[in-house]
C-alpha cells in the first residue's frame, strides 16, 4: 500500500493511472502481482494475440507499473518494486475484487501455467537424480548441512537475501522466508526455469530470479544483507573474483555465507561433474575473504561418517562486511539497478 513516505509526482501518476485504466491491463496487473510471467505465458492465460499482449505490457512498463527483465532470449514481466508507481500498482490490484468472474478465470489459468512449470522441474530432477545422489553420497546428509547453515545465519529478519549460483532454488526455499526480498542469480536459463518451477510449489512471493554472471552480478552495490554461495566456488575459474563481486553487493554489516568442500582427492568429481577445484582449505577461503574486504566470523567443518562410505568434508564460512551502518539504508537501495 502507498504509505506516507511513498510519493509520485503528478505527471507520472497520471501516466500510471491512464495505463492501468483498461480491462486487459488491469488483468495483467492482477496476474503479475501473483507471478513473474513471460509474454507466451500471458498469451496462454489471457487468450489474446502476442502483439496485443506485448503492446499492453509495453504501456505498463513505460508507465512504471511493471518491470521487464531479459533472460537470454526470453523476457519476464512482474510488478515494479515497491515505491512510486510500483506501490500504486499494488494498491490498484488490492482494490480489485478477486472473485470477479474474469479475474477468477485468469487465476485458474495462471494456476495451470504454474503447474506446468512445476512438472517441468520435477522431470528435470528425475532426470538428474542419480547424478546428484552420487555427489550427496560422498558427504554428510544435506539436511545436516542445511541445519548448520541456518544455525550460522540465525533467524533475525533481513531486508534482502541473495543466492549466488541459485541452481534449482533450494537455498531460496530455506532463506527467503527470513527476508523482505530474495533474489536468485544463475547463469543458466535452464536452471532458472527449474528453480522457477520449484519455487511455485512453495508459495513464496518475495523471490525474484535473474540470469547473470557471478563475476558481474545484476545487483546494486551496497544493497544485500545476506549473500549465500552454496557449493558454487568449486566450479569457478576464479573464486577470488567471485568473492570480491559478492562483497561488492553487500550492505554495510552485510554477511556472506560460503559453503563448499574441504580439500579432497576425488578426481572423479572433475571428470564426471565438472568440478574445477577439489575443495578449499580454511586458510585459503579466509584469505580470499580478507582480500575482498570481509572479515570471517565463523568457520565450521562437517566431517563425513566413514562408516557410511562418505569421503568429503563440508566447510562453512560466514563473513561480514566490517563497515558500520550510520544511517538507515533507503528502501530504494533494494530496487534493481
Amino acid at each position: 500500500m502507498i504509505g506516507p513516505n511513498t510519493t509520485l509526482r503528478l505527471e507520472p501518476a497520471i501516466a500510471a493511472l491512464n495505463a492501468a485504466g483498461e480491462e486487459t491491463r488491469l488483468r495483467l496487473l492482477a496476474l503479475l502481482a501473483q507471478s513473474e510471467l513471460t509474454v507466451s505465458e500471458v498469451v496462454t492465460i489471457l487468450g489474446q494475440s502476442q502483439p496485443r499482449v506485448s503492446r499492453h505490457l509495453k504501456l505498463l512498463v513505460e508507465a512504471g507499473l511493471v518491470e521487464r527483465r531479459r533472460e537470454g532470449a526470453w523476457a519476464f514481466f512482474r510488478l515494479s518494486p515497491a515505491g512510486g508507481a510500483g506501490a500504486l500498482a499494488r494498491d490498484i490490484v488490492a482494490w480489485l475484487d478477486q472473485h470477479d468472474s474474469i479475474l477468477s478465470e485468469d487465476q485458474a489459468r495462471l494456476a495451470e501455467v504454474r503447474h506446468a512449470r512445476a512438472e517441468n522441474a520435477a522431470r528435470y530432477f528425475a532426470a538428474h537424480a542419480a547424478e546428484w545422489d552420487d555427489i550427496r553420497s560422498l558427504h554428510v546428509p544435506e539436511a545436516l548441512v542445511e541445519e548448520a547453515m541456518r544455525d550460522a545465519v540465525g533467524d533475525r529478519p533481513v531486508r534482502c537475501v541473495v543466492d549466488l549460483g541459485a541452481g534449482a532454488g533450494r537455498m531460496l526455499e530455506l532463506f527467503a522466508p527470513l527476508a523482505e526480498r530474495a533474489i536468485g542469480v544463475d547463469l543458466s536459463s535452464a536452471m532458472l526455469a527449474v528453480a522457477r518451477g520449484r519455487l511455485e510449489e512453495t508459495g513464496l512471493r518475495n523471490v525474484q530470479l535473474r540470469q547473470g554472471d557471478i563475476y558481474a552480478l545484476p545487483i546494486e552495490r551496497n544493497s544485500v544483507d545476506l549473500a549465500i554461495m552454496h557449493q558454487v566456488l568449486h566450479y569457478l575459474d576464479d573464486p577470488a573474483r567471485a568473492l570480491r563481486e559478492a562483497a561488492r553487493v553487500l550492505a554495510p554489516g552485510g554477511r556472506l555465507l560460503v559453503v563448499d568442500f574441504a580439500p579432497h582427492n576425488e578426481e572423479a568429481l572433475r571428470d564426471k561433474h565438472a568440478h574445477r577445484r577439489l575443495g578449499f582449505s580454511e586458510s585459503e577461503i579466509v584469505g580470499l575473504l580478507r582480500q575482498a574486504g570481509l572479515e570471517t566470523i565463523l568457520h565450521r567443518e562437517l566431517a563425513p561418517d566413514a562408516k557410511e562410505g562418505a569421503k568429503l568434508t563440508v566447510s562453512l564460512w560466514l563473513a561480514r562486511d566490517p563497515r558500520v551502518i550510520t544511517d538507515p539504508v533507503p528502501a530504494s537501495s533494494y530496487e534493481t539497478a
